[in-house]
């Protein structure tokens, strides 16, 4: 029986869950971590991309990114310890985001890091030869699954273009990465639990109270912090929130395809990330000279929702079209007979975006909906969640009066109302993995 007492208990040990927990045990909190998997990162933080980029189309977007950027480029100052496993570190790449009529030819992107003072560069069709190996630049929009008949055949002479954001690249390692933090953690105090399923939500004199395990053990907290990545919902409902809440999130099944770069073509060190509206993809270089392949859920790509627990975890042809698509911009591009790549689940809101917030359960807290674009963001999530908690224990009302977050690094202030659970959903919103 675990009969020790803790200020707070956060449900999950992903990227967002750990950074929570290090701020919290900064400002003075004895926190627990509490992870049904065996280790820091093993969900689905282990299959992020972990590609951390500034373009957004809104400037609360833009500047949660650029400050989040900031907290990787000081990796291990911000940490303050050496994790004995290694540590993980950022790496710059760059990255072209192509214009497209969906993106409204990346206007709102370009204004929004204006906004933000974020250098970029726009270019012609012809300039963005120098970043791409041997690019077939025609349009292949809208797209199509690959038992069309039109699949693969160009609709246009030529794309639009593409905004080239040099302050873009990736984490080395998102699992270590979340490894590193724990080891943070628990050098200032914090305790985590591994192999551990929260099965209900302690409740008393109308707040939360702690957490009960599925082996029996009750942990007594007056905060609960869910950051359960693709199992929220259900910790929402142990909760009995899910019922009062406007936007809900659900787990949403994925797979990234992972191919060999084109004969002698170093992406590993000279690749860039690419945002492709036209063909619907995402890529980023990847250790072992590849690259690595995304959907950015162009609309013909049906959505799988699924449950966390009982989900196919074998590759369907959904990987092998995400890396044809990459090969009708790069014909060179090899496609292996064997696949290769991963296959996971977001935890994903109504609309895309992540809900940092209070519940209507007293000292019940939310960091969900965030799978696919917010690790990124989670150094400074981490910060802003420890500050809304205290902000909300102290008695303000953050529904009436949203916390006004001051960020560390940039001279701006965030409306963290924006992430709330009871937003209308966002018309805005691209409704896929670039949020």
């Amino acid at each position: 029986m675990n009969n020790k007492q803790y200020d707070a208990v956060i449900i999950g040990a992903g990227i967002i869950g750990n950074c929570i927990s290090y701020e919290m045990a900064l400002k003075g909190y004895k926190t627990l971590n509490i992870d049904k998997l065996g280790g820091s990162g093993f969900g689905s933080t282990a299959g992020s991309c972990a590609i951390i980029r500034l373009y957004y189309s809104s400037p609360e977007g833009v500047a949660l990114a650029r400050e989040g950027y900031y907290y990787w480029l000081d990796w291990n100052r911000y940490l303050n310890v050496t994790d004995p496993d290694g540590m993980a570190y950022y790496k710059n790449t760059g990255a072209m985001v192509f214009k497209s009529d969906i993106n409204k030819n990346l206007a709102p992107v370009m204004e929004s890091l204006d906004a933000l003072g974020v250098g970029y560069r726009e270019l012609s069709p012809g300039d963005m030869k120098q970043y791409l190996p041997n690019p077939d630049l025609r349009s292949y929009h809208p797209q199509k699954l690959m038992d069309d008949p039109e699949f693969g055949k160009p609709t246009g002479p030529s794309i639009n273009g593409a905004v080239y954001v040099p302050e873009s690249g990736y984490v080395s390692d998102p699992k270590l990465s979340t490894h590193n933090v724990e080891m943070a953690v628990r050098n200032v105090g914090g305790d985590f639990m591994f192999n551990a399923e929260v099965t209900d939500i302690l409740t008393k004199d109308g707040r939360a109270a702690g957490v009960t395990l599925k082996d029996g053990t009750v942990i007594e907290a007056p905060i609960v912090v869910n950051v359960a990545g693709p199992h929220s919902y259900f910790i929402n409902r142990m909760a009995g929130i899910e019922d009062k809440m406007n936007i809900k999130t659900r787990a949403l099944r994925v797979e990234v395809a992972h191919v060999p770069s084109p004969q002698g073509v170093d992406w590993e060190n000279t690749g860039v990330i690419t945002s492709d509206s036209d063909t619907g993809v995402y890529t980023r270089p990847e250790t072992g000279n590849h690259w690595l392949i995304g959907s950015e859920e162009p609309k013909c790509d049906p959505l799988e929702y699924v449950d966390p627990d009982d989900y196919n975890q074998n590759f369907t042809d959904q990987l092998k079209t995400q890396a044809m698509r990459q090969a009708m911009r790069v014909p060179d591009l090899p496609i292996p007979n064997k696949n290769q790549g991963l296959v996971d689940l977001y935890d994903v809101s109504d609309d895309w975006y992540p809900i940092y917030d209070k519940s209507d359960l007293p000292g019940f807290y939310l960091a969900i909906g965030t799978s696919g674009n917010q690790y990124k963001n989670a150094p400074a999530v981490g910060s802003f969640m420890s500050e809304l908690i205290q902000y909300c224990e102290a008695g303000n009302n953050h529904d009436r009066d949203p916390l006004q977050y001051k960020m560390k690094y940039i001279d701006r202030t965030l409306d963290i109302g924006f992430f709330s659970r009871n937003r209308e959903i966002n018309k805005d919103s691209s409704f896929s993995v670039i949020g």
